[in-house]
């Protein structure tokens, strides 16, 4: 069993951890949990951005995700939650994602209601596959882990399509079908996030705080008296750090240099301190002096 799943489910057992951002890649990842957040999202949307330059509109694939998982969950030491979108296919696929997912190290996932090929959680367009058909995803995905304390998180993107207590009836249904937590995507109002939490009272509830979209921005304080335990922050990251990268090509194209930046740059010394150079150059010291100290032992001992 993984200590970083059961870690996991402790935080959620405590109340926690609050708001989770999201990485499209190792670095971001690292930077994350270097200010000391407990646990780190893999974006789908976002990966579609970064890694295709393409919208979230179901192109990515499983291997590709599941990558991405699995190099983030290498590079950094805190529990890893993921977007697996509708996971990718019918039962079977859905199978083979959560094994897929598992092995990367993820220690969860969400996986939603959506028909494929899906669209992001905030777009106009969206299409939501039966009832039915989204419990047979689900009771797919419960079958398929090995660790129990891997967390299965249900969502629903039926507010858009179909409103918002239909949303509501779709989530008690997969609750019913025993996930381990609720995503209802897109409420539009404080009102109807405070309606998720009273109807879900001691449930683990995700929120997706999506700057400048359909649901309200609030404090994770306000958030987590409504009972939401996991407020994704999905992008966050990748909206500061595309205007600090668009503003700072701007001043490079005009200025011809970067030094009217470096108070907004990471030193080069702090870039290698994050991805462990320091770390990496005294592990290859040590086993390299771990060689010759055995090979002068073994030279001493012959005849």
């Amino acid at each position: 069993m993984s200590q970083r799943n059961a870690r996991l489910r402790q935080l959620l057992q405590a109340g926690g951890p609050g708001i989770v951002p999201g990485a499209t890649d190792c670095f971001t990842a690292k930077l994350i949990e270097a200010a000391g957040f407990p646990v780190v999202y893999v974006t789908g949307g976002g990966t579609a951005n970064t890694y295709l330059g393409a919208p979230d509109i179901g192109l990515v694939t499983l291997n590709e995700l599941a990558g991405l998982v699995e190099r983030i969950s290498d590079a950094v030491s805190v529990p890893v939650i993921a977007d697996c979108d509708t996971g990718f296919g019918g039962v079977a696929n859905v199978h083979r994602t959560i094994r897929a997912y598992e092995r990367a190290g993820a220690s969860g996932l969400h996986i939603e209601d959506q028909v494929f090929p899906k669209r992001c959680g905030h777009f106009e367009g969206k299409s939501v596959v039966p009832v039915e058909d989204m419990l047979f995803r689900l009771r797919a995905a419960l079958d398929a882990r090995i660790d129990p304390d891997f967390l299965i998180i249900a969502r629903t993107d039926a507010r858009a399509p179909e409103g918002f207590e239909a949303a509501l009836e779709r989530a008690h249904a997969y609750l019913d079908e025993g996930a381990d937590a609720i995503f209802v995507e897109q409420p539009r109002s404080i009102e109807e996030l405070r309606r998720v939490g009273a109807e879900f009272p001691g449930v683990p509830l995700v929120a997706n705080m999506v700057e400048r979209s359909k649901t309200p921005l609030l404090p994770e304080g306000e958030l987590k008296a409504m009972g939401f335990r996991i407020i994704l922050y999905a992008n966050a990251a990748l909206y500061l750090g595309s205007f600090a990268i668009k503003q700072g090509l701007a001043v490079m194209r005009d200025k011809g240099t970067t030094e009217s930046m470096l108070d907004r740059m990471l030193s080069f010394e702090e870039r290698q301190a994050l991805v462990g150079l320091d770390k990496a150059d005294r592990w290859e010291q040590e086993l390299v002096q771990r060689v010759r100290d055995r090979r002068g032992k073994a030279g001493r001992g012959r005849p």
